[in-house]
């Protein structure tokens, strides 16, 4: 099933997208940035995505808090130059930084 292009198939593939991302462009700024219409009614698709979706921002929020709170303090000591200190006094905090993987 796997099938192996050719790099001319690449290049015709890569420059059609090219093109297509282009004349998206060029049609978004030519006709709907303009168009009453169409700006009116993506303001009330966002306006009914932002109220659909209020509560899930809220939660999510909610659950990461601790984690940018510990991340926060984290790039604090990093910056100070004193990650030790962190890590003794902090081991919860230093945990949950390396589980997520940004340290």
């Amino acid at each position: 099933m796997s099938q192996t292009l050719t790099s001319e198939q690449i290049e015709k593939i890569l420059n059609n997208y090219k093109a297509k991302k282009e004349r998206e462009h060029k049609y978004y700024h030519a006709v709907k940035k303009t168009d009453e219409q169409y700006i009116l009614k993506n303001r009330e698709r966002a306006k009914a995505h932002y109220a659909n979706n209020k509560d899930v921002k809220k939660e999510k929020y909610e659950a990461d808090k601790d984690f940018r709170r510990a991340q926060s303090l984290y790039n604090y000591y990093k910056k100070q130059g004193t990650l030790e200190k962190f890590e003794e006094k902090y081991p919860e905090k230093m945990n949950m930084v390396k589980d997520r993987g940004t340290y």
